[in-house]
């Protein structure tokens, strides 16, 4: 016959939901400690305060490729996806135009008009059709031509929209890189999961950009004033100025890749900032190196895509007279926005990949 269990065996055996308060509250006391003392062991600490940091304590080896070489295969991997790619430009453009607009054909052909009369007072008509084009562009970019006049619901949608494509293009690339067949389909049906999320990170990066945004502040409220006209006063205001945007470009970085680790599944907004924080950690440098790399890739870009295109316009409605309402130049600069949001983020994910392989 088997023998009966002992009254200390049946007490060892007592479920953790029927034990004491203080029972409860020290075992997940101890719990936590136990995740805070993990969490400590394994972050990457390269500066302590007030000690001096060497460098051979906080270099960081980064394997990955060359500024030219990045570039080259985020091209090549968008390129030979093009069959969901274009699609997805098609669609958020529609959208784009459904949701937000275009930008007014009569603004541009205002900014043209006064760009003509410009060139034939001060230039006496010597830039060519090449330069005023260039001027054209410059003008339009540079002076929100995209977004002139949007209302509030019409920004809501665009920052919506700048997310959707976002982490529609990773999800796409993620899956891709592992071998998986997906479609459009996929990408917009599951990767929208982390949306929220997404936008808990983009409030952070709106917090760290408030010293960028105090100094614009300060800097309009300086020259109003002639504050900057004293020499001294002058040095003090700069001074402070690049400190502030220092700060801001230090948390930023960190920010920025946390929009692509945020995008892995069952990943919370806290675990992905303490998580980019710690793969540039060492290496903010160079991830602004490859940011400004970014930037001269994409320029490149709208110079060589966008040029021809307006030049192209202005001959055509030169001579034909049915299509000067038609917007091409308007068409062309959306497409070419959305197409920087797809490089970006492929651009963006492949380097952090690379870092996170290392790691």
């Amino acid at each position: 016959m088997p023998k009966p269990r002992s009254k200390k065996t049946e007490k060892s055996k007592k479920p953790v939901s029927s034990m004491g308060f203080w029972a409860n509250w020290k075992l997940s006391r101890a719990k936590n400690k136990d995740k805070r003392a993990f969490r400590k062991a394994t972050k990457v600490s390269l500066h302590k305060s007030f000690k001096r940091s060497y460098r051979e304590d906080y270099i960081r080896e980064t394997n990955t490729p060359g500024l030219l070489s990045h570039a080259h295969a985020t091209f090549k991997l968008i390129f030979s996806n093009w069959k969901i790619f274009l699609p997805l430009i098609i669609l958020v453009v529609l959208f784009n135009i459904i949701l937000v607009g275009l930008m007014s054909e009569d603004s541009y052909n205002t900014f043209k008009d006064a760009l003509d009369e410009t060139n034939e007072n001060l230039a006496k008509g010597q830039l060519g059709n090449v330069g005023k084009a260039g001027l054209l562009l410059i003008g339009t970019v540079t002076t929100g031509g995209l977004n002139r006049g949007m209302t509030e619901v019409q920004q809501v949608f665009m920052i919506f929209l700048l997310i959707i494509t976002w982490l529609v293009t990773i999800y796409l690339i993620r899956h891709r890189l592992a071998g998986h067949k997906v479609k459009l389909r996929d990408g917009l049906y599951n990767a929208l999961t982390p949306f929220i999320s997404t936008f808990c990170i983009v409030g952070v990066i709106f917090i760290e950009l408030i010293p960028i945004f105090a100094v614009i502040v300060t800097y309009s409220a300086a020259v109003a004033t002639d504050f900057l006209a004293t020499p001294f006063y002058a040095l003090v205001y700069f001074i402070f100025a690049i400190l502030l945007i220092i700060l801001s470009v230090y948390l930023l970085s960190g920010s920025l890749m946390a929009l692509i680790a945020i995008t892995a599944p069952g990943l919370y907004p806290m675990t992905a900032l303490n998580t980019a924080t710690d793969i540039v950690a060492g290496r903010r440098i160079r991830f602004l190196i490859r940011i400004l790399f970014l930037f001269f890739v994409l320029a490149f870009c709208w110079i060589i895509v966008m040029l021809p295109i307006i030049l192209i316009d202005n001959a055509l409605k030169a001579n034909i007279d049915w299509i000067d309402g038609f917007p091409i130049v308007s068409l062309a600069l959306l497409n070419m926005t959305v197409f920087s949001i797809i490089y970006t983020s492929t651009y963006l994910y492949l380097y952090y990949r690379k870092l996170l392989d290392m790691d």
